[in-house]
């Protein structure tokens, strides 16, 4: 995996399952992180193929619930971001994942509470050791690059003297989102500390944060000097961000968005909250679309809500023909 002048859609919790993934990546996207698994969650996986949809799921034993699905065709560009506060625990997860990602990523900049009271996300940032004690482990026993994505420390050389620690653990490249901890996503991110960082390393680095549309990845790179940049929110409201003729109307990407969650029966839950991230930005919830989003419970009901009826039909007698046919 070249991590060098790319293009790439951010770990985006119930956002960056499989059908987003393909659809960031149809609109240019050179690499796609997935969300982030915490690895206790990963453990209680065992790995399936699934004929029928052409994918290979992680499934809770005992469940029928699918911790992480990916496919053939975004192998050599997924990346899986775990969630972990553990060296071991983090190593046992990776080796049941890493035959079918091009990489590992490490959560280290999560700040929701669910993270950070576990000891993983930003409660890394305090504990150096515990950094190196993880990224190493895994870059030690792993056959695919390893990497982590971190926020800003308190100070600007506290952050350079974390990422110089982490640049010697080998891993393949850092991605910094250019706010702190306590920043709310409304507070500039700040670029010219991502700079600071880029100066003080040689292995490549990811830029993110206030990336909104297609010149913003020129332009963060411009004042960061990074080699690559990653999209997060501006990629959530519009997939087509990734795309250099400019993007698409909102309504173009949210079918093509609801093609690939039928195509790819991507979980209810991960659809409605995607399909909400679109209409809070463009519109309201509190409009008719957002209702009836917000009261749909089914693939079916969404494909009926958007008139996608007789697409979800012919998926669903694909289907079964392949079911027929094994």
């Amino acid at each position: 995996m070249d991590y060098r002048n790319k293009l790439i859609l951010a770990p985006m919790v119930r956002v960056g399952t499989l059908p987003f993934r393909m659809l960031a990546a149809q609109y240019g996207a050179d690499i796609t992180y997935g969300e982030e698994i915490v690895d206790h969650k990963l453990l209680k996986c065992e790995r399936l193929i699934n004929e029928t949809l052409g994918t290979i799921d992680f499934v809770e034993r005992g469940t029928d619930n699918v911790v992480f699905r990916t496919c053939e065709e975004e192998k050599r560009r997924v990346v899986f971001q775990i969630g972990t506060s553990n060296a071991s625990r983090a190593l046992s997860a990776a080796m049941i994942v890493c035959k079918d990602v091009a990489a590992v990523d490490v959560n280290m900049g999560c700040p929701k509470s669910f993270s950070v009271s576990g000891g993983m996300g930003a409660a890394l940032l305090t504990k150096p050791e515990l950094i190196h004690d993880i990224l190493t482990t895994l870059k030690r026993n792993l056959d695919i690059p390893v990497t982590c994505k971190i926020r800003l420390l308190k100070s600007s050389n506290d952050t350079v003297e974390l990422a110089r620690r982490i640049e010697k653990t080998g891993v393949a490249a850092l991605a910094v989102h250019g706010r702190r901890v306590a920043d709310r996503p409304r507070d500039p991110a700040k670029w010219g500390e991502i700079a600071e960082i880029v100066q003080a390393l040689s292995v490549p680095v990811i830029a993110n944060g206030d990336v909104f549309d297609y010149e913003d990845f020129e332009r963060i790179r411009a004042v960061t000097g990074a080699v690559s940049v990653m999209v997060a929110r501006g990629a959530a409201w519009n997939a087509s961000i990734f795309s250099p003729k400019g993007k698409l109307p909102w309504e173009s990407v949210k079918k093509e968005y609801i093609r690939k969650s039928i195509l790819w029966d991507n979980d209810i839950k991960s659809a409605k909250h995607t399909l909400k991230e679109m209409i809070m930005h463009y519109s309201s919830l509190e409009l008719a679309e957002g209702k009836a989003v917000t009261k749909s419970n089914t693939l079916a009901d969404l494909a009926e809500l958007y008139g996608e009826q007789e697409y979800f039909s012919d998926v669903i007698s694909s289907r079964l023909v392949r079911i027929t046919v094994r």
